[in-house]
């Protein structure tokens, strides 16, 4: 078994799962098992002080081997997985030279991964999957990533001879719920660029992103006893629905792809007299984004006017913005990524990321940090799959940019 998939199946066995709306960093202390585990291999493997600090991020660097002309470039991948499905006592298990069919994820056949309701799996006939027994989500986000970057740096550090400048690497919590840079340290990283290493298919370069705000609906409402309620009760779970109703349908996600963004009410709790809504709004381009708050504030204001000022109240926070606008600015990062997953034998894709990753608001923190794909599919539930070959050759296309960045002029 390469070391990077002996790596990733240790790693999934551990629970890591962040957890949302929590005041806490990181938001669950599981993640540092994690944490620790990594570190201890790090220093088995030679690296550069590897260390956790205080709120869990993990820091270390391959150290550099020559005094090459290209600039500093670092790794980074996220250690939570998404608490959408169960992340504990993963059982992963590898699919041998896969047939292209229906693969039954559970003894009771009650989990059956379709490849007419997941197309992506008919391009790995022939090649080994690694799947879920049916109960947990698998974790390849981004433990794939985690793996790599580790198995890039215990690859680098066991050949010295390979010529290259210091490669600083890091893993965060918390990027599930969208904190996985609040506390991170960029100036201790000690990079001039990075890449993280959390995508989806092996040759996959993100560095289009939502821009993303998190919404809140609250709906004060009129409990009278429904006996005696006419003309008299406001039902706040009624004028929530309303309000959901005056949001454009066609932006909701089950209706949109691509550059197309939306509103999507992920959590809802109350009753009659209060009903609280969390929301996030996403767009990639900055007036659409801008508009759509706007419009969101709109329909609160219209609930208003009808039940009477107070009833609707709205909370709005950006999230991040589309790292576009700062990785553009550096064309080289995107270029060389491509040039190296060409010379990995794959031909690189640039889709449009449909949701977050830490290199969005690293970038607007100071690092241009694109995002590369892991290899994975289905990410945040039980048919999740990431593949044995893409993992392995996510791993050549780290250490081809290492190389590429190395010759650098």
């Amino acid at each position: 078994m390469s070391s990077v998939i002996d790596k990733f199946l240790r790693y999934v066995k551990v629970d890591t799962q962040s957890k949302s709306n929590e005041e806490r960093f990181p938001s669950t202390e599981k993640q540092k098992d994690l944490a620790r585990m990594l570190v201890e291999e790090l220093k088995a493997m030679g690296a550069e002080n590897p260390h956790m600090d205080e709120y869990g991020y993990v820091y270390s660097a391959v150290p550099a081997t020559a005094k090459c002309p290209g600039p500093i470039v670092g790794f980074i991948a996220h250690m939570d997985t998404s608490d959408a499905v169960s992340g504990r006592d993963v059982k992963p298990r590898i699919v041998k030279d896969y047939d292209g069919g229906s693969i039954v994820l559970d003894e009771k056949g009650e989990y059956v991964m379709r490849p007419e309701e997941f197309p992506e799996m008919s391009a790995y006939q022939g090649q080994d999957l690694i799947v879920t027994d049916g109960s947990t989500l698998l974790g390849g986000d981004d433990k794939a990533g985690v793996a790599e970057i580790m198995a890039m740096a215990e690859y680098l550090l066991a050949h010295p001879e390979i010529p290259h400048n210091r490669i600083p690497i890091a893993f965060t919590p918390d990027e599930e719920v969208g904190r996985g840079v609040d506390f991170f340290d960029v100036k201790k990283f000690g990079a001039d660029f990075a890449y993280t290493v959390d995508g989806g298919a092996a040759g996959e370069i993100e560095y289009e992103t939502f821009n993303a705000a998190a919404a809140r609906l609250i709906i004060h409402g009129k409990s009278v006893h429904p006996g005696s309620a006419k003309g008299k009760m406001i039902n706040a779970i009624l004028v929530a629905e309303e309000f959901q109703r005056l949001l454009p349908v066609h932006e909701d996600p089950a209706a949109t792809e691509g550059l197309e963004g939306f509103y999507h009410p992920c959590e809802i709790t109350g009753n009659v007299d209060q009903v609280t809504v969390e929301y996030i709004i996403r767009d990639h381009d900055r007036r659409k984004f801008a508009e759509k708050k706007a419009f969101f504030q709109k329909a609160a204001d219209f609930i208003n006017l009808k039940y009477g000022e107070g009833c609707a109240a709205t909370e709005i926070k950006d999230s991040y913005y589309n790292m576009k606008e700062k990785v553009e600015e550096h064309p080289h990062l995107i270029e060389n990524a491509r040039q190296a997953i060409r010379a990995c034998g794959l031909e690189p894709l640039t889709p449009p990321v449909r949701g977050g990753t830490d290199g969005a608001r690293l970038s607007f923190m100071g690092l241009p940090c694109p995002n590369l794909g892991v290899g994975g599919h289905n990410c945040h539930g039980r048919y999740e799959f990431t593949c044995v070959q893409s993992m392995e050759k996510c791993v050549d296309i780290l250490l081809k940019i290492v190389e590429i960045y190395s010759e650098e002029n």
